[in-house]
């Protein structure tokens, strides 16, 4: 099946940087795609072509009514329309509006993130769990530094736990401080990003931001604060339990981890997946789950989850079929006459 679209104004930014944006609609999709004078021509399957057609019809009525996609906002909204049949371009850009974080301008690249920012808005613990990439870490810190701004809380407490994946930090020459902040340094940078330099300077003096690991948590009750624990597959279960039991009045707080990244010695049980079976279903808690298609980092770093997920599946498909064979019982072998 074949199917044409009149083409407007915002035909560069639609085809993006080496037709990047054209390419994901048509693997998203499987049809073939072709330019002329001002038309763009749709050809493969009735259904995808449909689609297409109507992803696009949406992008040009969305470009004359002044939207403007800037920065891979485009990219990221086709993969979320591409792989989900009942999300349209409209409804998606409409629900993503921008939103002001400090000198920031964000809008959510997917629905996921969507639902996250929802989810912290409504609730007082979210759990955000997914590969790297997703926005899981920026997004909350973008939301601290709101409530913050907008008074709704006295400080943001920001906390990892001080674990080495694979490097060893403790001989490092300095102080106390100046050992653990290679480990915090992803939480400066959101920070850095959020706000300028001289007003966190003054934010952190004042300990109205508090960067500090897992284990200055312990014996502290937090109130009135925005809290964000992050790359949680690194706690114990008894850390966990320990900085979720922290939580004060009027406090908010959230939870970030990738289980797929777990760098705890010993291959001792990760905190995250304990909370993740112990607390769902308890009112007042939600979970968030990331996928590959919500990544937004270059578009490799998509592929390259989506890999390691596919092997992973497959290692674990090989462990499981050892251990079926290993159970078997062995039957004994008859005598020879």
């Amino acid at each position: 099946m074949k199917a044409t679209v009149q083409v407007s104004r915002g035909i560069e930014s639609l085809f993006g940087t080496r037709d990047e944006n054209m390419r994901v609609l048509e693997s998203g999709l499987n049809v073939r795609t072709s330019l002329g004078a001002d038309t763009l021509e749709i050809e493969g399957e009735p259904e995808s072509v449909q689609r297409a057609e109507s992803i696009l019809e949406d992008y040009f009525a969305l470009v004359r009514e002044g939207a403007v996609f800037k920065n891979g906002d485009l990219n990221s909204l086709l993969r979320v329309v591409t792989a989900d049949p009942e999300v349209t371009l409209r409804s998606l850009f409409k629900s993503g509006q921008q939103r002001s974080f400090g000198k920031k301008v964000l809008a959510p690249k997917s629905v996921t993130q969507r639902r996250y920012l929802e989810a912290i808005e409504r609730n007082d613990l979210v759990f955000g769990i997914g590969p790297a990439g997703t926005g899981k870490t920026y997004l909350a810190v973008a939301m601290a530094v709101q409530a913050l701004i907008g008074k709704r809380f006295t400080r943001i407490i920001l906390t990892r736990p001080a674990v080495e994946a694979g490097e060893r930090l403790g001989f490092l020459p300095g102080s106390l401080q100046e050992k653990i902040d290679p480990y915090l340094r992803p939480l400066y940078d959101a920070l850095y990003d959020m706000l300028e330099a001289e007003k966190v300077e003054k934010l952190l003096e004042r300990a109205s931001i508090e960067v500090a690991p897992l284990a200055f948590m312990r014996g502290r009750t937090l109130n009135d604060s925005f809290i964000i624990l992050d790359e949680a597959q690194n706690t114990t279960p008894e850390q966990m339990k320990m900085v979720l039991t922290r939580q004060g009045f009027n406090s908010k707080m959230v939870v970030t981890g990738d289980i797929t990244q777990i760098d705890l010695p010993g291959g001792r049980r990760s905190g995250l997946l304990d909370a993740v079976e112990i607390l769902k279903g308890v009112e007042g808690i939600t979970f968030v789950q990331f996928d590959e298609r919500d990544v937004v980092r270059h578009s490799l770093v998509q592929r390259i989850v989506r890999a390691y997920e596919k092997y992973n599946e497959g290692v674990a498909g090989r462990q499981l079929s050892l251990k079926l064979t290993d159970s078997m019982p062995i039957e004994p072998v008859p005598a020879q006459a």
